[in-house]
């Protein structure tokens, strides 16, 4: 991508184009438009409910332009209030004719259109999010379909292990994906409500219409209906924050794999991308940005979960404060989620894999990612411990040799072990060739992606829109 690729936002300052990749929109502009929309909505609840004037929502709505309103001025008058509600619905009502003014912000409390609007920030951000958690799910799966036979080492605490296959690790990051997408369409589906309570959860103003308003105002949003308001219960929250998190946790995990493949002394993998990864000091670098700009991502992440988590302890009917403390590390997970899976999806497209320098760095290993094959061999003979000894000996007389391991196990104490116990060279030679030690990994390679074929992930969209029930029965297993 050249520097004339790059996406613009129109709201964008000097970091948005590296955190705020992507379309999740969490700014001034989009909280205000859903504020307007909850208010839009409720004016047309109580239209269809007869508590509003004919034509009262379609006036309402009409106003229900954020570009008519000032964020800025709002801002600053919501220093009088406490939130930005108040002289909202005060500019609206003076925004629509006198005769529709009633239908605005009727029954409602503050707290009311700035949760549901928080609701509909996270919908539509959950739609992008979850286009891009696809995205990345289908470009994985093509690397674990094209790489299933790939041989390279495991590496298991930053250390050489036993060998596996690229395709094993990007099925890895395929169903990790595909998990982490599910659980937040799950919540997308069912967790994201419309908040409408009045005053203190009883909807008084509205005497017994209240509940038939809360069902007509979901349904015009498009939220799902709570059993009752949620003013201090605040779930809903933090499973679309657990959620949020576990997406940024997954995507986090693959931008890790690959800035450790990417290497120079490694160098299995390497990003794509025309023009990018260039360095102000050193003109041979090409760094991996899409990865790095994700951990740069993801790692704000758990601190926003933990302030959510915090702020979930609300006092009474109302909270003093803990209500107020969510709102900007709401709009940061979702918009820190949104960039990462904006550039993971990039970043698993044009993620270029050199299988040949995996098989030069295993060959490099020298065979001694097999030496627990080899100790299996005399194992019937001396018994598990001892031939692992006798084998771990000869590991490391050849690593201090500098030899390879199959050099060291043609003489001395192991060569003479292995000819009691019967084993032959051929036998040897068998079981230092990494091709014969993959296990079962083509096959998990497979299943995952199967699962994935058969997952037909749901995009968000609210309580019409459900998780299908394979994808449920997984999730819960």
């Amino acid at each position: 991508m050249s520097e004339a690729d790059v996406p613009a936002d129109p709201a964008g300052g000097i970091f948005t184009g590296l955190f705020g990749r992507g379309a999740v929109r969490t700014g001034d502009e989009a909280w205000l438009q859903a504020m307007l929309d909850a208010e839009a909505g409720l004016a047309r609840a109580l239209e269809r409910a007869g508590l509003a004037p004919a034509g009262a929502g379609a006036a309402v709505t009409a106003a229900a332009d954020a570009s008519r309103f000032d964020a800025g001025d709002l801002g600053r008058r919501a220093a009088l209030t406490g939130n930005p509600v108040p002289p909202l619905a005060r500019a609206l009502a003076a925004a629509v004719p006198g005769w529709a003014a009633g239908a605005v912000h009727h029954g409602a409390t503050s707290q009311d259109i700035l949760d549901t609007a928080a609701m509909l920030v996270s919908s539509r951000a959950l739609d992008a999010i979850l286009a891009d958690l696809a995205g990345a799910a289908a470009a994985a799966a093509g690397l674990a379909e094209e790489h299933r036979e790939t041989i390279m080492i495991g590496r298991t605490l930053l250390q050489q292990a036993v060998p596996v296959t690229f395709g094993l690790v990007a099925a890895g990051w395929l169903t990790a994906i595909d998990e982490a997408a599910c659980a937040l369409a799950r919540v997308a589906a069912g967790r994201l409500a419309v908040q409408f309570g009045g005053a203190a959860g009883t909807l008084a103003a509205l005497g017994q219409d209240g509940p038939r308003v809360t069902a007509l105002l979901a349904a015009e949003l498009g939220l799902a209906v709570p059993v009752l308001p949620w003013h201090t219960d605040r779930l809903r929250i933090l499973d679309l924050a657990a959620a949020l998190t576990a997406a940024a946790a997954v995507l986090g995990k693959i931008a890790r794999d690959v800035t450790l493949l990417a290497q120079s002394e490694v160098a299995e993998v390497r990003e794509g991308g025309t023009g990018r990864g260039g360095s102000s000091a050193m003109p041979q670098k090409s760094n991996p940005v899409a990865s790095v700009l994700i951990l740069g991502c993801t790692r704000r992440v758990p601190g926003l979960l933990a302030t959510l988590a915090a702020a979930a302890e609300q006092e009474h009917q109302r909270a003093a404060g803990g209500w107020h403390a969510e709102w900007e590390p709401l709009a940061d997970l979702l918009r820190l989620t949104g960039s990462a899976a904006s550039w993971g999806a990039e970043l698993l497209a044009g993620l270029a894999v050199d299988a040949g320098r995996m098989r030069a760095n295993l060959d490099a290993a020298g065979g001694f990612p097999m030496a627990g094959r080899v100790a299996a061999l005399l194992a019937p003979a001396l018994g598990p411990a001892p031939a692992h000894d006798l084998i771990a000996a000869a590991s490391a007389d050849a690593a201090a040799a500098g030899q390879p391991l199959g050099t060291a196990l043609r003489a001395g104490a192991a060569a003479r072990a292995l000819a009691e116990a019967g084993v032959t060279a051929d036998q040897v030679g068998a079981a230092l060739d990494p091709a014969g030690y993959l296990g079962s990994a083509q096959t998990f390679t497979d299943a995952a992606l199967a699962a994935h074929r058969e997952l037909a992930l749901p995009a968000a969209g609210g309580p019409g829109n459900p998780v299908p029930g394979n994808v449920a029965g997984r999730l819960l297993r």
